[in-house]
């Protein structure tokens, strides 16, 4: 299944559907199906309109524990694991996330917040990088450099805002108990490409060292330039796994005007081959270390 992930326009009184309203609405039909219950059946069983049950289900409205409580009672679920599972995703569907409370006034509804929904979520990362260092790795000085030549509208406030946002994500590779575990495989072209000036990229450079030797968690290869054609010729990727009680692993696709993120296993098998693929060809994680410790003394 290919999901665009884009900015959503709902009837009066809806939500745009987030990314966890999604998962556990997805869940619910495919439960209600296999139960051979109608959406009549299932509102009759929380005694309000059809209407309902459907905007659930497409992930527009969210659910009380009791209700959901109620449907999976209904659906035959017995299993208590997953059902505690699926109570757990309501009620973060129903939580306000960090970037929503410090920064709702001034990040659009969409792309963004739909991806760090995912992020925050996410056990691991796997991406390739052709461009520039991943967000996870910028400095601040680095960070700012690329908004504010990707986002050739927007105001010094806005780009301030951006780089806070950047910042706060980084406080995933250190989370606990469970930190976000990060494989990055960078072309050379991304040591290279001098951010900011001289000084700024090398200042990155020697961040994405320090980090990669500190947090065992994270792990960088690069793609030197003399291995010619590879697997990720055709543009940057990123593989995003979630804990059982969420989801089924996604890639994630981004482009200028929007993202999109895959979720049908074909995909993800074709992309996690190529990411094997392009790890067996880069530089291994030490010698990917002393390249981008030269490449900055060079700077």
């Amino acid at each position: 299944m290919l999901l665009t992930v884009s900015r959503h326009t709902c009837a009066m009184g809806e939500t745009a559907p987030t990314i966890r309203r999604r998962w556990l609405g997805r869940a619910l039909k495919e439960l209600r199906l296999a139960a051979k219950k109608t959406r009549d059946q299932a509102a009759g069983v929380l005694d309000c309109d059809v209407s309902k049950i459907s905007r659930i289900e497409s992930g527009h409205r969210g659910i009380k524990t009791a209700e959901l409580r109620a449907l999976l009672d209904f659906y035959g679920l017995t299993d208590a694991a997953k059902r505690d599972r699926l109570v757990t995703l309501a009620r973060k569907a129903r939580t306000r996330d960090w970037w929503d409370i410090e920064y709702g006034n001034v990040l659009s509804a969409g792309d963004y917040r739909d991806y760090l929904s995912l992020e925050s979520d996410a056990a691991w990362l796997r991406m390739y990088e052709s461009r520039v260092v991943p967000g996870l790795l910028q400095t601040q000085d680095y960070a700012r450099a690329i908004i504010r030549a990707g986002k050739v509208e927007a105001t010094e406030e806005q780009i301030d805002t951006l780089v806070e946002v950047r910042m706060s994500r980084q406080s995933l590779l250190q989370r606990q108990p469970d930190p976000l575990r990060v494989w990055a495989v960078l072309d050379e072209a991304v040591l290279r490409r001098k951010i900011g000036g001289r000084e700024v990229q090398r200042e990155q450079l020697l961040h994405l060292v320090e980090t990669v030797r500190s947090l065992p968690t994270v792990t960088v290869q690069v793609l030197p330039f003399d291995v010619g054609a590879h697997a990720g010729i055709n543009g940057h990727f990123m593989l995003i796994g979630f804990p059982e009680e969420y989801a089924p692993d996604v890639v994630w696709l981004e482009s200028l005007d929007s993202s999109l993120y895959l979720e049908n296993q074909g995909s993800v098998e074709r992309y996690s081959l190529v990411f094997d693929h392009l790890k067996a060809r880069a530089l291994d994680p030490d010698e990917s270390l002393d390249m981008i410790s030269q490449v900055a003394k060079e700077l």
